[in-house]
């Protein structure tokens, strides 16, 4: 068979030796030949390797106590082998069975009477011989009860306590060590990945496979309410929107997902993904509130039924559904109603037809639903321990060490979960925020997203992880809460433009070892050093023993005792083995972490012990293969059991010894880069090593068998592939190795495990391969990219518009909003003014800019107007009088935003004395008009649900001579929010379970593809002038780098199209970069028609926006527009270029285009 890793064996390996060696003490007995024969049948039928099965098990419907599949029968959840005769206990009663015995045990009736009962209870192979007037047991009988005392009384016994589950489906089961899916234990190794930040739903099967690819089985993924739900009574589910092609892409690529929809989500998105027409009910948000309630009703039902037919039970790959997020369960703490509303959103996805268990994400060490009113079925908690200041990048904090002791309080009967840990960082506005660059090296694959603090969560036996975030993606359009700038790269493993990187390297080696280590699924703490349970030489080293409580196997988790040490630590370490304890030799270096196997399966055969880390533990083509790693310099060893003398091949950088108890002991210390392999023969034991560094450049692609690419349930076969870029597949199709994947540049692909004489293809071309010298089975051959460059144009052609008519006096403003109400549902009453309420969110318009407009009569002795605007932190306002400037007014963002606790001296609303111009006052009718950015709403505090009801707006307003307004207008986005449906035909006119399709539901809103975060209130947005098609060809010819004809404060768009020849099977990252010198502007970037950044000159530090396929029309036409607003009087001349970030060849496949074109808006006001 190909590449196979067993699952974890019913009996434990100990137990398999010491029953097959244990001895009855029964006087003037011996098994008999038949006996001992049916004893090592029954060993090799339990020591036989079994293939996970493919599908659920069956049962009679009344008990999941014995269950079935087609190959043997399920107790417990356990596979057994019945092994069985026939008895019939009322022909032999207890105490007759005695008095037999008693020939055979004299001395102890008490065994006696325990051996009979053992007959009845088990209804174990007894056969009685019936002679006229006499009865005893015949030779043979008693060597079938021997056998079965023997299997009795073997260390291993069935589990105290059946698999727990929710009452729901038995296809998730869970015990305290870990999760269960079908049966078969599980080690959740997840990342985060927010399908609606990568709004191309044909590259989500790329982020899967790039999951896939580096180990990972499972990802967790945000849903947004406020993006499903953009307005009262309307459910929109579609393009982006969409949860069946994430459902599709994960399945397909093999990848079980944890879904997240809240409805409250936080994830740096404005109002934590609360719909902004939510943040006007009266009721406190996250609570259970009827109106509130009233408001996610319908948003849960759509999005727990869109989940039919894809929970894992039906064979698709939903395992869990968090519930909530980051939320407090006691009452005395915030408003209440929490726990209450807790209990409500389980009884509706219940009700919908969610059967798999249900999560929650504690913020923290809180145990908020881990019992009580509420509970959920899998609680979990956060960890962002190493705090969000990018600056410092070689910050490092101490791991934390009481995850565990912890869990043992909060949630002991259930699997250790990290439902977030912390794989990258958060970056606020700001001109000290040193970008996401820096917080992928604060964070880096060194120490956070490495060895020291995951294998510190291995040391206190998480068995459930995710890793926040894999894939950040983009916060495009208006998505971005108010602290958040539009990247969302997190500093992640797989970079916004989808790059791999070095971090997401060392994730891939660590997900290949879990998947090669199922003994580590379920282990127990023994013990740690400083409690003296572990024996090391160094104090300066930490070392964590976990042993399998069936296989016996070890593992010791060993770093630094001071964790972000940079020193190197060597030292000695005892661990125990088999053969006893045993001193090895380990060093570290620097912020480093490793895990010393011992007693360690790979295929049929055991390691004694491993001071290398394993990359790969299985059978390749039939053969037991252990595949090692380790730095260059250090000395490395690990024993093994050969049939003959070992010879090394490749890099001839080991050396055998002879060890104890058979083994033999091979040590490792690489000078150079390269590929070491020892065996004594060529069906034997196979060893593999290489650098750390080496190892980082192979692949273990599942192969596909026809039934999936679920590792562990479809397939448990495999290849070592080393060499390309990215490996997403490798199938067997008859003599051929097909595998599929990227490469950056011309490589030698290197291929173990393949059949012999098997020919090869990359991406369906044939790749010409020769056997490798290092060892046999080895393949090697050259696989290149097509030549020549990928130029992307000048960005030229510019044509201008004005875009900020409304400043003029004369503008008519009749058709907008009259902002007249008096009362707001937002707890941040107004501080002045007449009792009128300015709030943009309470007038529909909450997303980007916003313009008010307020009119009054002057004397013409008022020489200045207060105002107090709220915008967020990083807004701007300006404010013009009869077309005159003003002032511009400015929020901060500044350090330290995201150190928790967190103390934020940023500014997201201001109070000032606006000054009038001269000139600019008039007696009598005068407008002053106020153009204001809307960053995002806030997120909710835990305790608080209702700081995201944002007062967005003017909180504040007075003439202070004596005038008063007259009327105020308001206008933003067109249609706002609440225009955006058709209300006469309400949430499910069209009978399907999505509602009304986009483009069906008429209404002032017109973008339903890109839906209503992508707009705001811009005078050019309003027109539609972002948008592919429209004609601008009576514009004026102006050059971008010119800035604004009038070289003081206004607003303009600029607009070109560029053509792209890329050739297909290229997956090209680009990227738009705003130049030119920094200055008091704020700019948005539209690509073909999408929200794509937004710049804020004055404050960064984002300047580079990455753009996928898909948004951009590669091979075609594509729109640019560039809107700039200028807040002061002054010249500002920025910049736009394309830049080329990588080129990939390969398997990203086909990428459909979602760009909706211009039409026809009306008159625009």
């Amino acid at each position: 068979m190909l590449g196979c890793v067993p699952e974890q064996r019913v009996l434990s390996y100990k137990s398999l030796v010491s029953s097959s060696s244990r001895t009855l003490s029964i006087t003037k007995m011996r098994l008999s030949r038949v006996a001992v024969s049916a004893a090592l049948l029954a060993q090799s039928l339990v020591s036989a390797e079994t293939v996970p099965r493919a599908a659920p098990l069956a049962s009679s419907g009344y008990t999941d106590a014995v269950q079935w599949d087609k190959y043997s029968l399920f107790v417990h959840g356990q596979r057994v082998f019945v092994w069985s005769g026939e008895f019939h206990p009322w022909r032999l009663p207890v105490r007759t069975c005695t008095i037999i015995m008693a020939r055979y045990l004299p001395k102890n009736e008490g065994g006696r009477i325990q051996y009979c009962q053992h007959l009845y209870s088990l209804v174990i192979i007894t056969l009685v011989t019936l002679f006229t007037g006499e009865m005893r047991l015949s030779q043979f009988a008693v060597s079938a009860a021997l056998l079965a005392q023997s299997l009795v009384s073997a260390e291993i016994v069935p589990r105290a306590a059946p698999l727990a589950s929710n009452g729901y489906t038995d296809a998730v089961q869970w015990d305290k060590y870990s999760l269960f899916v079908h049966g078969q234990r599980v080690f959740v190794w997840s990342g985060e990945f927010h399908p609606w930040r990568l709004p191309v739903p044909s590259l989500w099967p790329d982020i899967f496979q790039k999951m896939k690819a580096a180990g990972f089985n499972t990802a967790s993924i945000y849903i947004h309410w406020g993006t499903i739900s953009p307005s009262k009574d309307v459910i929109d589910m579609n393009y982006y929107r969409d949860v069946k092609p994430v459902f599709e892409a994960a399945k397909a690529a093999g990848m079980f997902l944890i879904y997240r929809p809240g409805p409250y989500i936080n994830a740096e998105t404005s109002a934590g993904g609360i719909p902004h027409w939510v943040t006007q009910i009266q009721g406190h948000l996250r609570t259970n509130a009827s109106d509130y309630a009233a408001a996610w009703a319908p948003y849960m039902k759509a999005v727990s039924e869109a989940v039919k037919g894809y929970q894992v039970n039906e064979g698709g790959p939903v395992v869990a559904i968090q519930i909530e997020n980051e939320y407090p369960q006691p009452e005395e703490t915030g408003n209440p109603g929490k726990a209450g509303m807790m209990v409500d959103l389980q009884a509706a996805v219940r009700k919908y037809g969610i059967v798999v268990p249900t999560t929650f994400n504690d913020a923290g060490m809180n145990y908020n639903y881990a019992s009580g009113l509420g509970k959920v079925d899998l609680y979990g908690l956060d960890s962002y321990f190493n705090g969000f200041d990018c600056r410092n990048t070689s910050h490092r904090s101490p791991v934390v060490e009481n995850y565990y002791n912890y869990h043992l309080t909060s949630n002991p009967d259930t699997p250790h979960f990290i439902p977030e840990f912390q794989s990258g960082s958060l970056d606020p506005w700001g001109p000290d925020s040193p970008g996401l660059d820096a917080c992928y090296n604060m964070t880096g694959p060194d120490y956070l997203a490495s060895d020291v603090a995951h294998k510190n969560l291995w040391a206190q036996n998480v068995k459930m992880f995710n890793a926040y975030m894999l894939y950040g993606g983009t916060s495009w359009g208006h998505l971005p809460f108010h602290k958040g700038y539009t990247s969302y790269d997190n500093g992640a493993s797989i970079r916004e433009n989808r790059r791999l990187s070095t971090k997401y390297t060392e994730f891939k080696k660590q997900g290949f070892f879990l998947r090669s280590a199922p003994e580590f699924y379920k282990t127990d703490i023994v013990g740690n050093s400083p409690s003296g349970a572990v024996t090391v030489s160094d104090s300066a080293a930490f070392v964590t023993e976990l042993r399998n409580p069936d296989t016996n196997a070890g593992f010791y988790v060993a770093r630094q005792t001071y964790s972000p040490s940079t020193a190197n630590l060597a030292f000695k370490l005892t661990v125990k083995a088999s053969s006893g304890s045993i001193p090895v030799q380990v060093t570290l270096a620097g912020r480093q972490s490793k895990v010393i196997v011992t007693d360690f399966a790979f295929g049929s055969s055991r390691a004694l012990y491993s001071t290398a880390n394993v990359f790969f533990a299985g059978k390749l083509n039939g053969r037991d293969v252990l595949f090692l790693h380790g730095d260059i310099g250090v000395e490395h060893s690990v024993a093994v059991k050969f049939s003959g003398t070992p010879k090394v091949g490749g890099n001839k950088i080991a050396t055998a010894t002879t060890g104890s108890a058979g083994y033999t002991v091979l040590t490792f210390k690489p000078t150079t880069e390269g590929l070491t392999a020892v065996s004594s023969d060529s069906t034997g034991p196979l060893v593999l090593f290489a650098t750390s560094t080496t190892v980082g450049t192979f692949w273990q692609p599942t192969i596909n068998t026809g039934k999936g690419n679920y590792w562990q349930f479809d397939t448990n076969s495999t290849l070592l592939v080393g060499g390309p870029y990215l490996v997403r597949s490798a199938e067997i199709k008859g003599s051929t190795v097909a595998l599929t994947g990227d490469l950056e540049k011309d490589t030698t692909v290197s291929i173990y495990g393949a059949p012999k004489g098997s020919k090869v293809t990359w991406n369906g071309k044939s790749v010409s391969v020769s056997a490798s010298s290092i060892v046999d089975g080895l393949v090697e051959g050259k696989v290149t990219i097509s030549k020549g460059q990928v130029n992307v144009p000048t960005l030229s052609n510019w044509k201008y518009s004005d875009s900020l008519p409304e400043i003029s006096p004369k503008y008519d403003d009749s058709a907008w909003v009259v902002a007249n109400h008096t009362t707001t549902t937002s707890p941040y009453k107004p501080y002045y003014g007449d009792g009128r309420v300015l709030y943009g969110c309470d007038y529909g318009y909450c997303e980007g800019p916003v313009f008010w407009r307020g009119h009054f009569n002057a004397t013409g002795s008022e020489k200045s107007v207060n105002l107090s605007i709220n915008g967020g932190e990083a807004f701007a306002a300006s404010v013009w009088l009869n077309g005159k400037l003003v002032k511009t007014t400015y929020g901060k963002s500044t350090y330290p935003a995201y150190i928790w606790p967190i103390i934020d001296p940023a500014i997201e609303e201001t109070d000032e004395v606006f000054t009038f111009p001269k000139g600019a006052l008039v007696a009598g009718k005068n407008v002053l008009t106020i153009l204001q950015d809307n960053t995002g709403l806030n997120e909710t505090n835990d305790w608080n649900g209702d700081t995201s009801k944002s007062p967005r707006g003017i909180r504040g307003f007075q003439l202070p001579d004596g005038g008063k307004f007259g009327e105020w207008k308001v206008q933003g986005k067109l249609g706002g929010y609440t225009n955006f449906p058709d209300k006469t035909r309400g949430v499910f006119n069209e009978g399907g379970l999505y509602g009304e399709r986009a483009g069906d539901i008429p209404s002032t809103f017109p973008d339903k593809t890109r839906g209503v975060f992508n707009e705001g209130g811009l005078y050019g947005e309003r027109a539609g002038w972002h948008l592919p098609g429209f004609n601008a060809q009576s514009w004026t010819s102006r050059s971008l780098n010119q800035g604004l004809p009038s070289g003081k404060a206004g607003a303009g768009f600029f607009r070109t199209e560029f053509n792209l020849n890329i050739p297909s099977g290229k997956d090209v990252h680009v990227s738009f970069v705003v130049g030119g010198p920094k200055g008091p502007y704020r700019a948005v970037l539209f690509v073909n028609g999408w929200t794509m950044g937004k710049v804020a000159s004055d404050l960064g530090p984002q300047y580079k926006f990455p753009v996928h396929e898909g948004i951009l029309n590669y091979q075609g036409k594509n729109t640019v527009a560039f809107a700039l607003w200028v807040l002061e009087d002054q010249s500002v001349k920025p910049t736009l270029s394309l830049a080329v970030d990588g080129v990939y060849e390969g398997g990203v496949g086909k990428i459909a285009l979602t760009n909706p074109g211009w039409t026809s808006r009306g008159k625009v006001v």
